[in-house]
Parts: C-alpha cells; structure tokens; sequence
C-alpha cells in the first residue's frame, strides 16, 4: 500500500474509502490495489480496503465511510489541448456537420431555418462542414450562402477551426472586393477569374470579430467572435458540463485571448469554474505577458496561467498547413507558415529565455522542422533541461523529426478524433505520406512522450473515442491507415490521456494518476477500456467525474 506521509494529515478533513469493481491507478506503484482512500480533496492512500481503514484510523478517522462504486475508477482523464469557450459559443450555432448533412443544399437548408427563427439582423453561423465529406466535394460558395439570408452576416465554419465561408452580405458590408490584399497571416480565396468565393482562413475572418472584437494577425485563427460578457459566460459553463459528462477534469486552453482570459477570471472569482483550465495565451500577448511578469507557471486550482501558444503553420483539414510543393487535390494551395522562420525563432527564444514553456501549433514536415530549429537553438543559447516545449498536432512529422523531439524532450500533443473524423482527408490531400497521419507508435518507439487530447470543438471532448482510435486506428468510415507500427496499445493510450497529459500541463505531481498525495480527481466508468473489446472503448459509458474527492457530475 502507498499512503501519505503523517504530516499531510488534517484532522477536520473527511475521509472516504472508495471500492470500485474495478481500479486503474496509472501508477505502476499502485498497480493491482482496490481502493483508494480520500481524504480531504486528496487521496491519501491507495490499497486494499482494510489497508485504506487502517491508514483512515491514523488520520483521526477510525470509521471512514466505505462507498462501494459500480464500475473501473481511473483517474480523472486529462484534456491538454482545446477550446472550452469556442466549444461553447459554438454550441450555440447551427451544426452542420455530417450526421446533419451531407450536401451544400442540406447546409443551406439548416441555416435558411434558422435565420427565418432568428430576429432580423442576428448574425447566422454554423460549424462542422467538412468539404471531402459533402457530396460535392468543395467549398460551398457565397452565392450559395446568399439563399440563407441577404441583409445579415452568414458564415459557415469549416470543422478545422480555421476558417469558413460567408456571404456576399459579409463581404460587402467590410469593404471586401476582389482587388482587396488578403491580409498577412489568412487569405480571402477567389476563383479561376479572380472573383471571391466567399471562403477565408485564419487572419482574413478578423471582419467578423466585430470593431472592437479579437484581432490576432498572423499569430493565429481567428475564431474569437464576440458575444456579450454574461452570454460567453454562459457557454463557457455549458462546454464546462461537457466536458465533465465526458469525464475529463483538466483541460488545456490552447489560444487564449483577453476574451477567454476575462471569461475564465469571471467564473473562477464566482466559483463557477468546476474544470480545472491552463492557460496558453496566444503569442501576440507575448510581450505583454512578460511586461506582466508572467515568467512561469501560477494560478489557483482552478486557474492558472501555463505557458504560450504560437502557432508554425495551418490546417491539414482546411489545406492552410504548409506543404510548398502544393497539395494533391489543389497544387495551387500550398497553405502558409504564420511567421517567417527568423521571426519565429525570435519569439522562441524570447519565451525560452523567460522560462516559459512554449506550444506551437504544427502539422507538416517544413512547419515541424521550423519548431524543433527554434526550440533547438534556443536550447543551445540557454539549456533548460525540462522546458517541456510542444508541439500541437504534430500530424506529419519525419521519423529523423521525431528522433529530434525525443532529444530535445519536445511533447507533440496529439489529436487521434481528427484522424478518425477525417483520416482519408489527410491522403486526399498530401498523398501516401498522409498515411503516417498521427504516427504514434512511432512517437513511443522513440521514446517520444504520447500525448492525447480533443481539440475540441474540432473533435467532440470524448477520451474515450481518442483512446480507441489510438488503439485501432480505425476511422469513423471503417478505414485504417498506415501498419502496427503507428497504433499504441491500450494501457498506454489511457496513459496518454491521463498521465501524460497531466505532464504536458506541469501538473504530473498532483494530477494523471491515483497517487497518495495528489488532487482527487477520478472518472468513474461502466467498463474497463484495458480488458474491453478495442472497438468498443468508446462506448463505454461515463457514470461519474469526481473533482477534489466531490462527484461534479
């Protein structure tokens, strides 16, 4: 039995003996015991039940209630990597996705229905569009768009997250012509003729933040689109019950602005914040953080201030992702890097240098490459032995790329749902390489630390489904990509959502597993994913999410 020390007793805390069916501690040191012992808001031991007594009775508790748990207790699963408010501010917009439609008039159908329910002037905006999956095979146009509505902004976001389509409306209320310069860091695109079709990316959809709305430039996409204070606090509560429904605890912001800075210090000052959020804020902030004296990671419990998030490149699902020699479906694309190379290695170096753990945003070989020179350099300027710099996504990485990262001690934090939501893309549009898409067994081969997350709202906040892709490699079209050597095996993909991402957080010590010591945060489950069918992990069914020794859900 592993218990804490006598000294982190405290003799006005509650102590709780919880006896699942079944006990996955991710921790090899507790490995096979049955209970664990909750003392407070921490485990205080983990063993059989009459082992957690005992420890009970020397904490001043020699009758600690026994609750038995039906179902496999794990710890509370860690989402290191997504978007809680655009997860919620989206829910509130039209889905689009594929189990709504499979066609450009089916999309313009559910958005005519809800503009003739919206009041006059109400902005229209859907999500979830994926062109490879509408039978059409494209974009929609804004012609199209202009069937939903002529008098108010329309606008359909792809599911990467990185851009859309709009109406002609949009267009021309910014001043948006053919002769008008894309901006740097996004593009307006235009057709064979030079006309706009009436899709943009990245820093082209800051016309729809509004006058005095999020401007990221070429740091990044630009999907913060505002609403009132009180209704984003309200979303972001609704992506909170989310993402507890789906058993996750701990969550990553990976593209924090003063939108989602404000929204986060409001809910966590009215103790509404039951997740517990990292905060990555977007390199534009850079300076502004250091200014600040933001040299590290702090914050409360709930709250707290990670690191920064860069971003080297675009979208593999939007065609943004840089690959110079043009994609197979369109070699005129050849998507963006958002800084140049020198400009980037400054700003990594800036925040090395301040003892900032970085996160950038890379999916092709060339942006990959981009990141691991400006880590590495900063590296050599000023070693840090456990900077933990990261890589998001990291979809296409070369094998030499990833004996790179384990010598650097780079995490790529992965995302398996898009490899399953649109795996086959990925080889429609760079071809064979494409079938290495989220290479990680590889990553492990290497000793590359796995790490699994969501990127929600790109993915559904659902570990479990990641988990089973990271199994199986199965897409959600039935297809698999690429040999054995790219699958993990279960044990580790719950590790990688867990543990691991507890690690690319800065929170392994009191976060990711159940350890004497650490925060009680679990997830309580119908079936164990370690003895169950690899098919049918993601079906298990979330029961309860326990956060500080309390179920929250």
């Amino acid at each position: 039995m592993r218990q804490l020390p006598p000294d982190r007793s405290v003799l006005d805390a509650t102590a709780t003996i919880l006896h699942p069916e079944a006990l996955v501690t991710v921790d090899d040191a507790t490995e096979g015991a049955a209970a664990v012992l909750v003392f407070g808001e921490e485990i205080a031991a983990v063993g059989s039940v009459d082992e957690c007594r005992a420890r009970a009775a020397g904490l001043g508790h020699p009758s600690p209630e026994v609750r038995r748990l039906p179902g496999t207790l794990l710890p509370g699963f860690v989402d290191p990597h997504a978007h809680p408010l655009m997860y919620g501010q989206m829910m509130t917009w039209v889905d689009c996705g594929p189990e709504r439609a499979s066609t450009i008039p089916g999309i313009v159908a559910l958005l005519r229905e809800a503009a003739e329910s919206a009041p006059a002037g109400r902005p229209v905006r859907g999500y979830g569009y994926e062109h490879r999956n509408l039978a059409e095979k494209r974009h929609p146009r804004k012609e199209e768009l202009d069937a939903v509505a002529e008098d108010r902004e329309v606008y359909l976001m792809n599911a990467s997250g990185h851009g859309g389509v709009v109406n002609s409306y949009t267009l021309r209320s910014n001043g948006i012509t053919r002769d008008t310069p894309d901006p740097d860091g996004g593009v307006f695109f235009r057709d064979a003729r030079g006309e706009l079709t009436g899709e943009l990316s990245d820093a082209a959809c800051n016309i729809l933040t509004g006058v005095s709305g999020v401007k990221v430039g070429h740091h990044g996409p630009n999907f913060h689109l505002e609403d009132e204070p009180d209704e984003h606090e309200r979303q972001l509560a609704a992506a909170q019950e989310k993402f507890l429904a789906a058993g996750v605890t701990a969550i990553g912001d990976a593209q924090v602005t003063r939108r989602e800075f404000d929204m986060y210090l409001r809910l966590d000052e009215a103790g509404r914040l039951k997740t517990r959020v990292h905060m990555y804020l977007l390199s534009h902030l850079l300076d502004q953080s250091l200014e600040m004296g933001l040299h590290g990671a702090f914050g409360t419990p709930r709250l707290s201030f990670a690191g920064i998030k860069f971003y080297a490149d675009g979208t593999l699902g939007g065609w943004t992702a840089y690959f110079p020699d043009g994609y197979v479906g369109d070699p005129c694309r050849t998507g963006q890097l958002y800084h140049d190379p020198a400009d980037y290695a400054a700003l990594i170096d800036k925040a090395h240098e301040a003892g900032l753990q970085t996160a950038t945003h890379a999916q092709s070989p060339d942006a990959i490459g981009m990141v691991l020179d400006a880590i590495e350099e900063a590296q050599r300027r000023n070693p840090r032995p456990d900077a933990r710099h990261r890589i998001e996504h990291c979809g296409l990485p070369s094998p030499a790329q990833i004996e790179r990262m384990a010598s650097l001690g780079v995490h790529p934090v992965n995302q398996p749902q898009h490899y399953y939501n649109w795996g086959e893309g990925v080889t429609d549009a760079v071809g064979t390489p494409g079938e290495r898409f989220n290479p990680l067994g590889e990553f492990q081969a290497a000793g590359v630390p796995v790490t699994l997350s969501s990127d929600a709202p790109v993915a559904e906040p659902n570990p479990l489904e990641a988990i089973q892709t990271a199994v199986t490699r199965t897409t959600r079209r039935g297809h698999r990509l690429g040999g054995d050597d790219l699958l993990i095996d279960v044990r580790s993909a719950v590790a990688a959502h867990t543990i691991a991402g507890a690690r690319a957080l800065g929170r392994e010590r009191d976060l990711g597993s159940i350890t004497p010591g650490k925060r009680a945060d679990f997830v309580l489950l119908s079936e164990n994913p370690l003895t169950s069918e690899p098919s049918r992990i993601a079906g298990i069914r979330v029961l309860e999410t326990w956060i500080d020794g309390e179920v929250a859900r």
